[in-house]
C-alpha cells in the first residue's frame, strides 16, 4: 500500500475499489463490445470469433466466464510503473507464454530466448505494453482448453483479438489504480 492509502485507512476512510468489471458483446459486431467499470462504459475489442462458452486453443473466442485478474505485466522501457494493487511484473526480452498443448508448461509464463515460436510478451507493437493476466484454464490447466487470455491494449479501430479483451491505453491507466486486489472480469 502507498502512504496515502495507509493514512486514509488510519483515518477511517476506505478507498472504493472496483471488485468486478463486466464485458459484453455489441449487438452490431460480436467481435467488439463494451467494458463496464462502475458507472463507466468503455468500448473494447473481443476475440475474432466473439464470446463463446466452449473454448479451445486457437479458436479466437473470448470465454464467457467469470475471470479473476491474476497479475499485471508492463514494459518498463515504454511506460512508468503502473499504479495497482494487483501483483506487478516487468516484461523482459525472454518472457513468453506457452501455447503449445504438448508442452508440460502449457498456459504458463516461460523463459525463452528471443525468436523462438511462443507468444512473446515483449512485442514490437504496443498491444502488450501493459497486460492484465486473466485467470483462464490455469487452476488446473487442461491442455487444449485455451491459453493466455489477457486484458491488453487495443489496436486502432478495435480490430479483433485472438480471444482477449482489449481497450485503449487511457482506459487501462484509469482503471488499474481502482481495481481491488481480487477483482474479476465477468464476460457475458
Amino acid at each position: 500500500m502507498r502512504n496515502r492509502e495507509i493514512t486514509a485507512l488510519r483515518q477511517g476512510f476506505r478507498p472504493r475499489y472496483l471488485s468486478s468489471l463486466r464485458v459484453f458483446a455489441s449487438v452490431h459486431d460480436r467481435r467488439k463490445g463494451f467494458l463496464v467499470a462502475g458507472g463507466a462504459v468503455f468500448p473494447c475489442a473481443l476475440g475474432r470469433s466473439g464470446i463463446g462458452t466452449v473454448k479451445h486453443e486457437g479458436d479466437g473466442r473470448t470465454p464467457r466466464f467469470d475471470l479473476p485478474l491474476r497479475r499485471v505485466f508492463y514494459r518498463a522501457d515504454r511506460l512508468s510503473r503502473p499504479r495497482t494493487l494487483l501483483p506487478l511484473r516487468r516484461i523482459g526480452p525472454r518472457d513468453a507464454w506457452c501455447d503449445d498443448q504438448n508442452d508440460r508448461r502449457y498456459n504458463r509464463l516461460i523463459d525463452r530466448p528471443p525468436g523462438e515460436a511462443e507468444e512473446r510478451l515483449q512485442r514490437d507493437d504496443h498491444l502488450y505494453d501493459v497486460i492484465v493476466e486473466l485467470g483462464w484454464n490455469d487452476r488446473p490447466v487442461i491442455r487444449g482448453r485455451g491459453s493466455a487470455i489477457f486484458w491488453h491494449l487495443a489496436r486502432p479501430g478495435f480490430t479483433p483479438t485472438a480471444g482477449c479483451v482489449a481497450v485503449e491505453g487511457h482506459v487501462l491507466a484509469k482503471l488499474l489504480p481502482r481495481l481491488a486486489r481480487h477483482c474479476r472480469i465477468v464476460v457475458r
